[in-house]
């Protein structure tokens, strides 16, 4: 299956991706949940809460949201500044900054372990803004790679395309497995993160940052191979033709 999934980068690419958006629902679980109502990667959710919260809407926080949003672009920028330079598609510095947001995230998951998960209010905030910049440096990252309806942080352009693109709507065909498995996915990551919750807030980043490392790391060795594949053809000497 592997092999196959090499032969077609596009399909790695989409496996990669949408693994990438099952994790941001396990984070955004532990953010909402965990973190006093906080997206770390879902970022119109995080509009919507300031706006309610600063029209007065009693039980909704306004600091949170604020340092995520503003996180979540810092990480962005950095992901944006790394990449601008080169060619879209999987590369060594595509590799190295999923796995700067896979270590991130794993800093974070032991920070919470070692904090009994009940960390005190400063810093709950820090480890707001340390998931927000990880989740928009995985954002700005995925652009890059450039799937088609897979951004790996939210799902409201997918679900408008899925519906819109539909028999229904007088559509005619859609890459409709793509856009379905964002959906399914990023919900399913939610349930999960939920889940992983009530044992521990620590677990839900664990098991993200896991599966993010995983992510980087098949990204990387599929591309390397692909390279190394690509430089024997260049390099192979033509086949003279047949004497007579």
């Amino acid at each position: 299956m592997l092999k196959r999934l090499r032969a077609n980068s596009g399909n790695l690419h989409l496996a990669l991706m949408l693994a990438l958006t099952f994790s941001t629902g396990v984070v955004d679980a532990i953010g909402y949940l965990g973190l006093d109502k906080v997206f770390a990667g879902n970022m119109t959710g995080n509009v919507v809460i300031l706006g309610m919260a600063l029209a007065g809407a009693p039980g909704l926080p306004w600091l949170g949201p604020l340092i995520a949003l503003f996180a979540f672009m810092a990480g962005a920028v950095v992901g944006g500044r790394v990449l601008r330079p080169i060619k879209a598609g999987w590369t060594t510095r595509t590799t190295w900054l999923i796995t700067v947001v896979g270590l991130m995230l794993s800093g974070l998951a032991i920070t919470l372990f070692i904090t009994d998960g009940a960390p005190p209010q400063p810093w709950e905030y820090l480890i707001t803004t340390f998931l927000a910049m990880a989740m928009g440096l995985q954002a700005a990252t995925a652009r890059h790679i450039g799937v088609k309806d897979v951004t790996t942080v939210v799902v409201t352009s997918t679900i408008t395309g899925f519906a819109a693109d539909s028999r229904l709507a007088g559509g005619k065909g859609q890459p409709w497995f793509r856009r379905a498995a964002a959906i399914v996915l990023i919900a399913a990551g939610a349930g999960v993160g939920a889940l992983l919750l009530m044992l521990h807030i620590g677990w839900g980043l664990a098991a993200a940052a896991l599966i993010t490392v995983v992510v980087a790391l098949i990204g990387h060795i599929t591309a390397h191979v692909k390279h190394a594949e690509r430089a024997a053809a260049a390099e192979a000497p033509e086949t003279a033709p047949a004497g007579r």
